[in-house]
């Protein structure tokens, strides 16, 4: 596993239009995340080309289903080589134990965390589901029931990272979507941070996707993305 804190979202609709991106980067400066449209587009065998040129992978398909589906789903995850894969927490709790469980008697098992709430969402959206309080009430409570059982961490906003550190401890690992650097679009995220504030917060990895994939000079803004960490970390 390399050491970068830095997970770039190769959100391509399509396998050659993300190789193409990724032959630019190097696993030393950069972890590769795979969600929904490109693994739908191209496949487990993509993930496995990623990981055969060396990149640590998180495969983000945030699995959410029976017990049995969900711990199923992680085992044969688990056996493509990624470095971190997702569940959603909402799932509950014999859902989390189950996909724990699942993968314990892989050779390296990836870390695997739970998504919280969706860094989309905010106070009123999540009223409009039924969850009538805060944000971040509601991923304390959801994070506090990940580690419970067995877990190696959550997916939140960066904006929570220092309350979860403090409840949790510095070992439970924050991934942190939501992720702009200064200057940059909000986009679709409603609860967000630059890449410095976020590592100061406590966040322990940071997912960038369209500020990096959609920058005429990505390599740059990769650069500068882990200067900030640095200097964060100082």
């Amino acid at each position: 596993m390399t050491t970068t804190r830095l997970i770039i979202a190769l959100d391509f609709p399509a396998a050659d239009l993300a190789f193409r991106f990724v032959r630019q980067l190097s696993p030393d400066t950069c972890k590769l995340k795979v969600g929904f449209e490109l693994f739908v587009a191209a496949g487990p065998a993509f993930v496995g080309k990623l990981v055969d040129l060396g990149f640590d992978v998180f495969l983000d398909l945030k699995f959410h289903d029976i017990p049995n589906t969900v711990a199923a789903a992680c085992k044969t995850a688990s056996h493509l080589g990624v470095w971190m894969m997702n569940v959603h927490a909402l799932g509950g709790e014999k859902m989390l134990e189950a996909a724990a469980n699942s993968i314990q008697s892989v050779e390296k098992p990836p870390l695997l965390i739970a998504v919280t709430i969706l860094t989309s969402m905010d106070e009123q959206q999540l009223s409009g589901i039924g969850i009538n309080e805060e944000p971040r009430n509601q991923v304390l409570k959801l994070a506090e029931m990940t580690k419970n059982n067995g877990l190696d961490g959550v997916v939140c906003s960066a904006q929570e990272a220092n309350m979860l550190n403090t409840h949790l401890g510095n070992e439970f690992q924050l991934v942190t979507p939501g992720i702009r650097p200064t200057n940059s679009e909000k986009g679709d995220q409603s609860r967000v941070m630059t890449p410095l504030d976020a590592i100061k917060s406590g966040a322990s990895y940071l997912v960038v996707g369209r500020p990096i994939t959609q920058a005429n000079e990505p390599l740059s803004v990769i650069e500068g993305i882990n200067n900030e960490i640095v200097l964060a970390t100082q």
